[in-house]
């Protein structure tokens, strides 16, 4: 995996009351926008649920959906991508959620705020 920031894609949704739970796959697509219009160096993004279809894939973004459903399920993969890594100390997660920062944590990656981030980009 070249990226080495990881973004918890709906934690970041999440962080702004903007309406985005009213059109998800559309919230979805701006972020993925937002961050290819940033981001310089390659960036992992991970969402909850399907891939919409004609999603974006900007330079420099790769997506990825959890391939199962239910609670966590994007939660999961950000953390066996960080566990399973050869240098987790490299690696910064974007997310607020408190369970998913301490298990990225406990393998030594560095975590950053997801409104911070929202608000950044």
């Amino acid at each position: 995996m070249p990226a080495r920031l990881i973004v918890d894609g709906n934690n970041v949704m999440g962080s702004r009351p903007d309406g985005w739970w009213r059109d998800r796959a559309g919230a979805a697509r701006r972020l993925v926008e937002q961050i290819g219009a940033w981001a310089t160096d390659d960036v992992l993004v991970v969402f909850d649920g399907r891939a919409p279809g004609d999603f974006p894939r900007p330079d420099h973004v790769e997506v990825r959906f959890a391939e199962r459903g239910g609670r966590d399920a994007a939660d999961d993969v950000i953390a066996g991508l960080v566990a399973a890594d050869a240098a987790p100390a490299t690696l910064r997660v974007v997310t607020s959620d408190a369970g998913l920062a301490r298990r990225v944590r406990e393998h030594g990656a560095e975590v950053t705020g997801a409104r911070g981030f929202l608000d950044a980009l």
